[in-house]
């Protein structure tokens, strides 16, 4: 008995140790999204707030491609040592159930830090497009089927796709690789029809790039009071909303983790996370780990339900 108390004081106090210890030398933030996007600019922020109270630099490092899986298998072989972070959103949860292999496993490979924010989606179309409600967007694609795609990235995709569903229309899909490459496509005229963050558009409506519809989260979004709910559309109940958060390699000692999923959370707190987010409609919403983690399973079931409803495949 004397030997187990001395094995349990012993691995305290180096846990301990190893709190004390952590960081010595800067920390590395994968981005597996593209540049300019919400993800990457959460990830900015929280470097910046995160860098003076942990006395080291965290690098973000952009590796975007093959919606997020890229860059999110490079932070699965990386040392489990807290110096490799990933960002993480609902992809993660999404790629799994819509891919017959991984080169990683989402749910023993990583461990969840902590959820940062949630996104609502944004029904947009470019100006061109003779509709001025979601209802006349409706209408149109019910009328000239063939004449409307819309632009979206894998998360907004799922959106989408449930959206005509409940309104029972038919719409193909352009993909892009993120929010801002697929906004940026309706902008310019390429693709007449939106479903992507309102964190990305709100740039393009206030510069007359894009007529708003309507917004996927049960309240209105802050940049843009006066776009109306999918709900207030005419259809009560329709919430979809993208959320994002942080993971770390499976193994990283529980110490770091801990240290990591605080500091995350203070850096939410900071004046220029809350005014950012703000800025861009950007809803937060913190979680721990454990919490985090355990959402993200609530996550794929809720997502599984969709995709067999929907009949959902990425292109």
């Amino acid at each position: 008995m004397r030997m187990v108390h001395g094995l349990i004081l012993a691995a305290a106090l180096a846990t301990s140790a190893l709190a004390g210890e952590y960081p010595a030398k800067p920390i590395r933030v994968i981005v597996p999204n593209p540049a300019g996007g919400t993800v990457d600019f959460i990830a900015r922020i929280l470097a910046q707030s995160m860098g003076p109270a942990l006395g080291q630099s965290l690098v973000v490092e952009l590796r975007p491609g093959a919606d997020t899986i890229i860059g999110t298998e490079a932070a699965a072989r990386a040392p489990a040592d807290g110096y490799t972070l990933v960002m993480i959103g609902t992809p993660f949860a999404l790629n799994p159930l819509m891919r017959d292999k991984l080169p990683y496993d989402t749910l023993k490979d990583f461990r969840p830090l902590a959820r940062f924010a949630k996104l609502p989606t944004l029904i947009a179309v470019h100006p061109s497009v003779p509709a001025k409600s979601l209802q006349e967007l409706v209408a149109l694609a019910k009328a000239r089927p063939a004449d409307l795609h819309y632009a979206a990235f894998a998360t907004a995709q799922l959106t989408a796709e449930t959206f005509k569903m409940l309104a029972g229309i038919e719409m193909d899909r352009i993909p892009y690789q993120g929010g801002v490459q697929a906004t940026a496509a309706v902008a310019g005229g390429h693709v007449k029809v939106l479903f992507g963050p309102v964190s990305d558009a709100t740039p393009h409506v206030m510069a007359g790039r894009l007529r708003p519809l309507a917004v996927t989260s049960l309240q209105r979004a802050e940049a843009l009071r006066e776009v109306p709910t999918v709900a207030e559309s005419g259809y009560p109940g329709f919430e979809f909303v993208s959320w994002i958060g942080a993971a770390a390699p499976a193994g990283t000692p529980e110490a770091v983790v801990q240290r990591l999923s605080m500091e995350m959370l203070r850096a939410l707190e900071t004046p220029e996370a809350k005014t950012g987010f703000a800025r861009l409609s950007i809803i937060p919403a913190p979680l721990g780990g454990a919490e985090f983690g355990a959402f993200i399973k609530d996550e794929m079931k809720r997502y599984d339900a969709v995709i067999k409803q929907t009949g959902l495949t990425f292109q």
